[in-house]
């Protein structure tokens, strides 16, 4: 599957046109490819600011927020690398605060295309290298760089020296590529996956991790081991108690910290890691107060997001409409902990890529929910809507399909039942451009 990207910007589009021309890496693991991109271009990655570089399975994204806004707090200029884009291209590229121009995304596109159009670089490759480039080449005071997929062989795994390296939660997701037979790795599917994302390690670099089962925590701690760099886990170099207020302690002494205003509980673990990622580096400072502004103040779409009124949700007013791009089991979990809060059982409008575990997904939620109506997601491979819907059927969970979100919105007209969207980030983007909120 290929990683569409539009945009209403014809020099932008054609830009974007010859990325989606470029080849699939389809098994084609390691970094040549992108060492090759980045030396055509000067190795940009070796002039950037300090970067804080994170992976894992679910909360690297608003890890990634909690950090920008806490170091933008503290008057720092940050720029950020992110993926998947919802809307548009340029969310992926955040240059000292703003999100990159059209203007500035075509001509840079352009040249590292041109650079390296015989290198068999991939989509994430050349993102990657833009991105990359653009940092080089824009002062600012810290980079916040997220994974794209796994870690130990993520193109953006080439920075050689990034301030600090931190891993968010981890679960079972991206099976078909991480889960791969590799004589290298562990046999246990979550020590594997720890061991892959713990590929972001770096020699003498601080490692800031959440805390896991005993498989992933042993794995994440050979790799430390391996290469030399300091392993800060959660649970014995810091730790948090939210019950109100996030209650932080390390080394350096503790902290009272306000909950974020991201909603849901686990919102306070990714803040807490955020935290511990800042105190345990010695390249960008950053004050208790500028942390608490920063987990007060941060923003991240497509998660736990109320819509606003617009063009997309009014067919469903009176109703509220939730949306949630988790696409995998421990994902769901998490949603579904924060609908169990809720007064009333929503019904859920559900598409997922084929590649994910659908009843995996699907069963924790399945309580919590009044119905589920399955779409596809169009332009992308997804499983059918019959086959979602059978899944909610086996689960005791009464279901149909629809069309479209749209189609599936008209069928909840005049209540005020609460809606969610979810299954797929791909799925949210198209809500989110439908609806006119677009991430900036």
């Amino acid at each position: 599957m290929r990683d569409f990207a539009v945009s209403d910007d014809p020099r932008v589009q054609a830009q974007l046109d010859r990325l989606e021309a470029l080849s699939v890496p389809q098994g084609r693991l390691g970094l040549d490819a992108i060492r090759a991109l980045l030396d055509r271009i000067g190795n940009p990655q070796n002039t950037m600011p300090p970067a804080f570089h994170i992976a894992g399975t679910n909360g690297k994204g608003s890890t990634s927020a909690f950090l920008r806004f806490m170091l933008e707090a503290d008057g720092k200029r940050v720029h950020q690398f992110t993926s998947p884009h919802l809307v548009r291209y340029n969310e992926r590229i955040r240059l000292a605060g703003t999100l990159i121009s059209d203007d500035a995304l075509a001509t840079l596109l352009a040249e590292v295309i041109d650079a390296g159009e015989d290198v068999g670089a991939s989509f994430f490759e050349v993102t990657t290298a833009a991105a990359f480039l653009a940092f080089s080449r824009t002062p600012a005071d810290a980079c916040v760089i997220e994974v794209g997929l796994g870690g130990r062989f993520d193109a953006s795994n080439v920075l050689a020296r990034p301030a600090v390296c931190g891993i968010a939660t981890l679960g079972m997701d991206h099976e078909r590529f991480l889960l791969a037979p590799d004589d290298s790795a562990p046999a246990h599917p979550m020590a594997r996956i720890a061991f892959e994302k713990a590929g972001i390690a770096k020699q003498g670099v601080p490692l800031v991790t959440q805390a896991y089962g005993l498989e992933a925590g042993d794995a994440i701690a050979a790799i430390a081991a391996s290469k030399g760099c300091p392993l800060h886990m959660r649970g014995d170099d810091w730790d948090a108690v939210s019950n109100g207020t996030i209650d932080y302690r390390d080394r350096h002494g503790e902290l009272a910290l306000p909950m974020p205003a991201l909603p849901g509980v686990h919102q306070a673990d990714n803040a807490a890691l955020a935290v511990a990622m800042l105190r345990h580096q010695d390249r960008v400072t950053v004050s208790p107060a500028a942390m608490v502004q920063g987990i007060e103040n941060a923003r991240w779409p497509a998660r736990l997001q109320w819509l606003s009124e617009g063009p997309l949700t009014a067919p469903a007013a009176p109703a509220r409409v939730l949306l949630d791009g988790g696409h995998n089991p421990d994902a769901a979990r998490v949603l579904a902990a924060y609908l169990a809060a809720l007064e009333q059982k929503p019904h859920a409008i559900c598409a997922m890529l084929d590649n994910k575990d659908a009843r995996g997904f699907l069963t924790p939620l399945a309580p919590h929910l009044a119905y589920l109506t399955a779409v596809p997601i169009p332009g992308h491979a997804c499983h059918p809507p019959e086959y979602l819907a059978k899944i909610a059927a086996d689960l005791g969970l009464a279901s149909g399909t629809a069309l479209s979100v749209e189609d599936a919105l008209t069928r909840v007209t005049g209540t005020d039942t609460p809606v969610l969207i979810c299954g797929s980030l791909y799925l949210a983007g198209r809500v989110l451009r439908a609806n006119g909120e677009l991430p900036d």
